[in-house]
């Protein structure tokens, strides 16, 4: 694989995309701050020199994954609307009017599994960036942060017993079918019915019944798993293959409900944890637990997301403290000199302890303490919009790559949403001025 290709040109029989659009559109303006260099240096970091087709133009690449998390936009949406939008394809750097994909949409998830999070995490430092040139933050607002957790929820169903055992015949006897493995007896029609009654039964709260036929999927499954072991016996390739399903569903047979240690909540995604936030409308949630740091001041732009990090295991908010501080001065470059959490940071590991101020707290408050503590809930909102409006409130992404990677591309959407929002704001600001200034008559 080369070095990232630019195959964009002029056109002699179409105009420029220029000559079409509004220069002053907030997309247009926040364009021509972005540091274009600084994200290709950072993309083109992991192409390698070697055979193969050149990867897309990482303009074209950071605009998209930019996109589609400001206007929360799925990856088939994306590409519908770039085709028609000509404000998007300037925003990715076309040079003429495009009606048809320079790209495969499956590109945007290679690029994804190839850049990480740690290069993603450069467009959430650009937005930044951008924010600090254009006055939206300033650094006074990069020195007080608040610190926070929350639950990326997972795209699965809700787990229940009966429903991964059954999922899991289905997909051993599918694979086994695949595969060529002849199976004794596979059990779908009545493991179909015994999952279907288990829910009818525990609604009617006939719970003896219902366990009656959660132990009927149980020994079905146990069968299954017993029959592929005898028939794959010996051989190397299809031990490989059936490896992996094997062990989770011996792992979801033998589960209880009140065991200690990792559980199997869901088979097409292994890494999701179940997390208790305290919520009465939710009790557990599925998925994994992210910090997010804003700004405890107000900033001129909006509240900022400084930081933003996926942290599997589910660890001790107090635990996290350390390590997410530490990466959020190396992304801001600006040391912080307080740090505001709730009461779930009572016990943090960060090293300074005079510089956290936990909700509640009353000796060594100071009125501007007091000031920012009170701004401590100013997160929550900031939380509520990533989730609604930037596509953190469900996980597509498939393993802990594309968790922690999808928190990152949040955080960056809802700070260019932020900017563009702050852009047309100034520009509304300048008409103003330059308008007031016209009608005022001159003086001789």
């Amino acid at each position: 694989m080369s070095h990232p290709r630019d195959d964009r040109q002029d056109d002699l029989f179409r105009p420029s995309l220029e000559k079409i659009i509004n220069l002053r559109h907030p997309l247009v303006r926040l364009a021509a701050e972005i540091d274009w260099d600084f994200l290709a240096r950072r993309f083109s970091s992991v192409c390698r020199l070697g055979p193969g087709q050149p990867p897309l133009p990482t303009r074209l690449v950071a605009g998209l994954f930019i996109l589609k998390h400001m206007h929360n936009l799925s990856d088939e949406a994306l590409c519908d609307r770039w085709v028609e939008n000509p404000y998007f394809q300037y925003f990715c750097g076309e040079v003429v009017f495009r009606h048809d994909l320079p790209f495969d949409r499956s590109s945007l998830t290679r690029w994804r599994q190839r850049l990480g999070e740690e290069q993603i995490a450069a467009l959430l430092q650009e937005s930044l960036s951008v924010a600090h040139r254009t006055g939206a933050i300033e650094t006074k607002d990069l020195e007080r942060v608040v610190v926070d957790t929350t639950v990326q929820e997972k795209a699965i169903a809700h787990p229940s017993d009966a429903r991964l055992m059954h999922r899991a015949i289905e997909k051993l006897v599918n694979l086994a079918k695949r595969e060529g493995v002849e199976l004794r007896q596979s059990y779908l029609r009545v493991a179909k019915r015994a999952a279907i009654m288990v829910g009818r039964y525990t609604h009617a709260h006939q719970f003896k019944r219902a366990r009656r036929e959660l132990k009927f999927l149980r020994t079905r499954l146990g069968r299954i798993i017993r029959d592929i072991r005898r028939k794959i016996e010996g051989d190397p390739a299809l031990e490989d293959r059936f490896g992996p399903l094997l062990d989770l569903a011996h792992r979801v047979r033998h589960q209880e409900q009140r065991q200690r240690g990792p559980k199997v909540y869901s088979l097409h995604a292994p890494e999701v944890e179940c997390i208790g936030k305290g919520k009465a409308r939710a009790p557990y949630e599925f998925g994994c637990k992210v910090s997010i740091a804003t700004p405890a001041t107000a900033p001129k732009g909006g509240q900022f997301v400084l930081h933003a990090k996926a942290l599997h295991g589910n660890p001790y908010d107090g635990h996290t403290l350390g390590p997410v501080i530490a990466d959020l001065e190396k992304l801001t470059g600006v040391a912080a000199r307080r740090i505001h959490g709730d009461k779930g940071y009572r016990g943090h590991n960060y090293p300074d302890r005079f510089k956290v101020w936990i909700s509640g707290q009353v000796r060594r408050v100071t009125k501007a303490i007091r000031r920012e503590m009170r701004r401590r809930a100013a997160v929550e909102p900031v939380i509520g919009h990533l989730k609604d409006d930037h596509r953190m409130r469900r996980n597509h992404l498939k393993g802990r790559d594309g968790d922690r990677t999808n928190a990152v591309l949040a955080a960056a959407g809802y700070n260019f949403s932020l900017l563009r929002r702050w852009l047309t704001e100034l520009l509304c600001g300048l008409l103003w001025i330059l308008c007031r200034h016209l009608s005022q008559p001159h003086l001789a």
